[in-house]
C-alpha cells in the first residue's frame, strides 16, 4: 500500500511571477499553456514569488521545474537549466529563490529532487495584463522547446529511474 504522505510524485511546474504585471506574467501563461494541453502528469503551481512554505510542496516531487520571466536578455528567448541547492538558507520572509527553496527541502525533509529552471525574457514591466509582442514569441518559442525537446527527456529519465 502506497503512503500518499510519504511517497514521491512525479513532476512539478510552478509557474512564478504576476499576471497583472505585464511580462512578468510568464511565468503563469507557461504554466497555464502546459494545463491547457492535457499534461495530466504534471502537478501546477501559481506563484506571485517563492517563500520558505514552498520547500513542503517540492519535496513531494521527483522532478520540479521553476519558470519565471527574466529581465535579461537570453539567447533565443528563453534558457533551461539545472537549478542545484544553494549552500545556505537567508533569512527573509518574503521571496526565496528556487536554489533556497531546494535547500530547504534537502535540510528539512531530506529530499532530493532534480530541478530545473526555466527563464522567459520579458520587456515590459508596466500594470496590465497582457504580454509585450516580444515576450509572447519567447514563450512560444520557450513551449515549443519544452514540448519537443525538454519534456520527452524528463520523462524517459523518470521512467528509466523507476525501472531500477
Amino acid at each position: 500500500m502506497k503512503n500518499s504522505k510519504t511517497e514521491l510524485h512525479g513532476i512539478l511546474l510552478i509557474g512564478i511571477g504576476n499576471s497583472g504585471r505585464g511580462d512578468d506574467g510568464l511565468g503563469w501563461t507557461f504554466a497555464s499553456l502546459a494545463s491547457n494541453a492535457g499534461y495530466n502528469f504534471i502537478d501546477f503551481e501559481y506563484r506571485y514569488q517563492l517563500q520558505v512554505e514552498d520547500s513542503a510542496i517540492v519535496s513531494k516531487y521527483e522532478t520540479v521545474i521553476f519558470v519565471d520571466a527574466s529581465h535579461t536578455t537570453l539567447e533565443g528567448g528563453f534558457e533551461i537549466r539545472s537549478c542545484k541547492s544553494a549552500g545556505h538558507y537567508y533569512y527573509s520572509s518574503h521571496q526565496q529563490n528556487p536554489e533556497t527553496i531546494l535547500y530547504l527541502a534537502n535540510d528539512l525533509y531530506n529530499k532530493f529532487p532534480k530541478a530545473y529552471t526555466l527563464g522567459i525574457t520579458g520587456y515590459s514591466w508596466d500594470l496590465g495584463t497582457s504580454l509585450s509582442e516580444e515576450a509572447e514569441k519567447n514563450l512560444r518559442s520557450a513551449f515549443t522547446f519544452f514540448v519537443t525537446d525538454f519534456l520527452p527527456a524528463i520523462q524517459q529519465r523518470t521512467r528509466a529511474h523507476k525501472v531500477f
